[in-house]
């Protein structure tokens, strides 16, 4: 695995083209968040995610022990700049330049670092990062050309629904006009550059604020009699589709018609507190059971029918220290112990509730099976050869 990685890098090295690189090749991934004391360790998660053919997934920082324990696993992984970073890298360029070097190359090529999110959710919150944000999104990419990285490793940054200001029906899709002058030179470099737009996407959270004016089928992909938009005519059966639909209305309003874009963050909470309209366990497990389905199935949307829909669900586990209301500890398809949330065919490290039969047993658990059957098995032939 190492070796091949290496030659696949000195290629891209010796190829003097522009390459458009994608962190996300698959269609389907999990955001690894690791706001928590209590969930398994970095190399029980690799045998997580082997076990459940996962392979992308987010991270919200750049842990050197999940990097480390990833090495040659062939799990594309998209690394993430703290927030709090950007006003240093936007003013610096050699701040990024450094974290890279001390972050992400160590790993290289072994580790498969496909994609470096700088921030999470910048747009629409604070200013003065908000206006951080294209020039550190900038920097990072020199650095990485620097370090002839730039056609291995993607540079992107996740938005929320903050950015729009109007998102239904799907053809009205609309970004803010106080989000352009960040927005508007952000997608410009980004269409130079290859990156797609990366859009956090939650049906839950639309459902949760209005649930007297939304159908929970809807929102859960259930059967429904959906919408039709009355300027398109296309019909939308599920709230998923229709908001990467607004995401691409809204781009090719400013230009980009041929811009891809990516859910980098979609789920269901399966607990939350009485005002939290929605969120129980059963329909967690039913909106994160069809989104795979409805990934897998590698198609586009109405709107954009030869674009196949990609998107990484939140999360992986749930996060027992995370603030906010009760949901934002409960947003996990496993629990911190490693067992299944709910069942969508999944199996976890260790026996649930939720399915008694489908877990994989931990990698000590059942090193210590194998030494117990082996010693029974070498008995048995003694006393048999007596």
């Amino acid at each position: 695995m190492a070796n091949s990685s290496f030659i696949f890098l000195l290629f891209i090295l010796l190829f003097n083209g522009t390459i458009v690189v994608y962190a996300f090749t698959g269609t389907y991934g999990i955001n690894y968040g690791k706001i928590s004391d209590n969930i398994p360790s970095p190399e029980d998660v690799l045998t997580l995610l082997r076990t459940n053919k996962i392979k992308n997934i987010r991270i919200y920082d750049a842990d050197h022990r999940v990097l480390k324990a990833f090495s040659s696993s062939g799990i594309e992984i998209s690394v993430c700049i703290p927030n709090e970073l950007l006003r240093d890298i936007s003013m610096n360029g050699s701040i990024a330049l450094e974290w890279i070097k001390v972050n992400l190359q160590p790993f290289l090529p072994d580790t498969s670092i496909r994609g470096i999110a700088v921030g999470n959710e910048i747009l629409g919150g604070d200013i003065g990062i908000s206006e951080a944000l294209v020039p550190a999104v900038k920097s990072v990419y020199r650095a990485l050309r620097r370090l002839r990285l730039a056609d291995l490793i993607e540079v992107s940054t996740p938005h929320s629904e903050a950015v729009f200001s109007s998102t239904y029906p799907p053809s009205n899709g609309t970004f803010k006009e106080s989000m352009m002058p960040y927005l508007g030179p952000l997608l410009h470099f980004f269409n130079r550059i290859g990156s797609p737009f990366y859009i956090n996407a939650y049906p839950f959270l639309a459902y949760k604020f209005d649930p007297s004016h939304i159908d929970i089928n809807y929102a859960l992909f259930q059967p429904n009699k959906g919408i039709v938009d009355p300027k398109t005519k296309l019909h939308y059966d599920n709230m998923f589709d229709a908001m990467v639909d607004a995401t691409y209305v809204a781009l090719e309003k400013l230009g980009y018609k041929k811009m891809p874009v990516i859910v980098s963050e979609t789920g269901w909470a399966s607990k939350g507190d009485d005002n939290e309209a929605g969120a129980n366990p059963k329909n967690a497990r039913t909106y994160n059971f069809n989104l795979h389905k409805r990934l897998m199935l590698k198609k586009g949307t109405p709107y954009r029918p030869k674009m196949v829909a990609k998107g990484y669900v939140f999360a992986l586990f749930n996060e027992n220290l995370k603030p906010g209301p009760t949901s934002e500890r409960n947003f996990g398809l496993f629990k911190a112990d490693g067992s299944i949330a709910y069942d969508i065919g999944f199996k976890g490290l260790v026996p649930s509730s939720a399915s008694s039969k489908d877990f994989v047993l931990q990698g000590r658990f059942r090193s210590s099976q194998f030494l117990i059957i082996l010693a029974c098995v070498t008995i048995l032939i003694f006393f048999i050869e007596l």
